[in-house]
């Protein structure tokens, strides 16, 4: 047993440690995705954030429940959180400071990135690092700490973008380039903010509205292009947005021309505004405008040629260009593999994609057949990513009271390959298995390495898995998604008469479909063992 269990840790190390390489090559950040989709524009009504968190960041969640506090009391300000085991666990934490804390706080769900508020305010997230000469080290605030206290402190997404530009003034930022996706029961917002300069204290900020009937996307790029300055309703900004770009000469007025966030403020390596990711999301939902990857600019959003569903964000989030000009498989043919009892008899030659070709080959494998032979694979960033530690899909609807209208549709690991469940804003538990991260240490205790031990088996193996994952994935979203029409519509008709039995319904729900999903891709995991019982291929 114990010679099988460091099998499994030397060969998830040796997986996790090829896909990382991935995260920061020369072409900048390659993390984390979000979608974002305006009321008019999705097929109910709903207001839609997203996120996948693609880096090896903590994978364990919990809910902060709502607190009232007294006067005088402070509210610590840390650097690390992202990658600790569990809830309790101070371990690489750092004090960066502490601020007045306010009377009354909100309960919120504590993922890496904070997602969502009991008042169905939501969160994505997408780190696009900015130029390097941005980032200052005089602030406390980082953008995980930032959006935990949009969420204790604010209901709606232009609330939280101005009180996340108090705290940038007041106390300082010291991270990297950020874009956070902000939605509440009626609008979505993309804001992007930087640092004010090495050795500076305060930071720049943007934020932009996404028309109600449009999709937009953030994929570690800065998006954000010319601000109209009195257009309130779309627009808000930090008042030294154009000045401190003047005082750090990334903008003259004289030879740049209109002022472009992006320009000014984004990577010396992203040359547009806009890459794969951005460029696949918009053109996928709205084939009509026949985009040009090799445009200068896209559209900010787009309304799409037909309205969006939540399951059309899963498939979104599934993308791996297979079968499109994009596929980095697409040059790795070799003679198909002759059936039994046709190696004697003549059989046409057919070349056909490796079988050992997956959407997910490591940088070092990449490199190995581009040395062998040059060119032979291009990548072009997928959606679905080996390295993701978990994935959310966040609805905010206004027809429907807060406690069910609020719903956070989680999975762990490659979003391509397991399915998500949905956690309601009424919820006030979770299943406690979901406070065991994966960040120290293998165990099958925590939810993450369950789905990541039968992800990578199947990975490993994809010829023969990757028609039962997908079988697997359309029939939990198919049993999830009709499921939880009834729940809500059950829940909806007691709420107010009896809230308590309200949240039970939706609780035993979720937590239901979450040990169903468990008991599935535990067993996945142990099938896809079998495919190495007797040689790897």
């Amino acid at each position: 047993m114990k010679t099988k269990l460091m099998v499994i840790i030397f060969l998830f190390s040796v997986f996790l440690l090829s896909a990382n390489s991935d995260l920061w090559e020369k072409d900048g950040f390659d993390s984390c995705t979000s979608i974002m989709v305006g009321k008019l524009a999705s097929t109910d009504g709903s207001v839609i954030t997203s996120h996948t968190c693609d880096a090896n960041y903590r994978t364990w969640v919990d809910i902060v429940p709502a607190k009232k506090h007294k006067n005088g009391e402070k509210c610590k300000i840390y650097k690390g959180r992202l990658h600790t085991g569990y809830a309790s666990d101070s371990d690489g934490l750092e004090l960066l400071g502490e601020i007045p804390e306010v009377k009354q706080t909100y309960k919120f769900f504590n993922t890496a990135y904070p997602a969502m508020n009991e008042y169905q305010l939501t969160m994505g997230e997408s780190t696009f690092g900015g130029k390097r000469e941005l980032k200052s080290d005089k602030g406390i605030f980082q953008i995980e700490e930032l959006q935990r206290l949009a969420l204790e402190r604010t209901k709606t997404a232009r609330e939280a973008i101005k009180l996340i530009g108090k705290l940038i003034k007041k106390y300082g930022y010291c991270d990297s380039g950020e874009a956070i996706t902000i939605t509440d029961k009626n609008e979505v917002w993309h804001m992007e903010i930087v640092g004010p300069g090495k050795g500076k204290f305060g930071g720049v900020w943007a934020a932009k509205r996404i028309p109600d009937g449009n999709v937009g996307v953030a994929a570690n790029i800065s998006r954000i292009g010319e601000i109209e300055y009195n257009n309130p309703d779309y627009f808000l900004f930090s008042k030294n947005v154009v000045k401190q770009a003047i005082k750090l000469k990334l903008y003259d007025p004289k030879k740049d021309g209109t002022f472009k966030f992006w320009k000014a403020y984004g990577s010396t390596w992203s040359k547009k505004p806009f890459g794969i990711r951005d460029f696949w999301v918009l053109s996928s939902v709205a084939p009509s405008l026949n985009l040009k990857f090799d445009a200068d600019e896209l559209p900010f959003s787009v309304k799409p040629d037909k309205k969006i569903s939540v399951r059309d964000v899963m498939e979104l989030f599934k993308t791996t260009y297979v079968g499109t000009k994009y596929d980095m498989r697409k040059n790795l043919l070799v003679e198909k593999r002759k059936k039994r009892g046709e190696k004697n008899k003549k059989v046409k030659k057919e070349m056909v994609i490796s079988p050992i070709a997956t959407p997910w080959m490591s940088y070092d494998l990449r490199k190995l057949l581009n040395t062998l032979k040059k060119d032979a694979v291009k990548r072009f960033r997928p959606i679905a990513v080996e390295y993701c530690a978990y994935h959310t899909i966040l609805q905010s609807r206004s027809w429907l009271p807060d406690e069910i209208g609020g719903v956070m549709w989680l999975g762990f690991d490659n979003p391509a390959m397991t399915p998500k469940f949905p956690v309601y804003a009424g919820m006030d538990k979770l299943d406690p298995r979901l406070h065991i991260g994966s960040q120290k240490r293998f165990t099958m205790d925590s939810p993450a390495w369950i789905f990541r031990r039968a992800g990578k088996l199947a990975q490993g193996r994809w010829d023969k898995a990757e028609k039962i994952i997908k079988d697997t994935l359309e029939n939990f979203e198919d049993m999830v998604l009709t499921g939880s029409k009834k729940v809500e519509t059950d829940s909806a008709k007691i709420i107010k008469s009896d809230p308590k039995e309200a949240k039970k319904i939706l609780s035993e729900f979720s937590e239901n479909i979450f040990r169903l999903m468990l008991e599935k891709y535990r067993d996945l995991g142990n099938k896809f063992w079998m495919y190495y019982r007797f040689r790897m291929r």
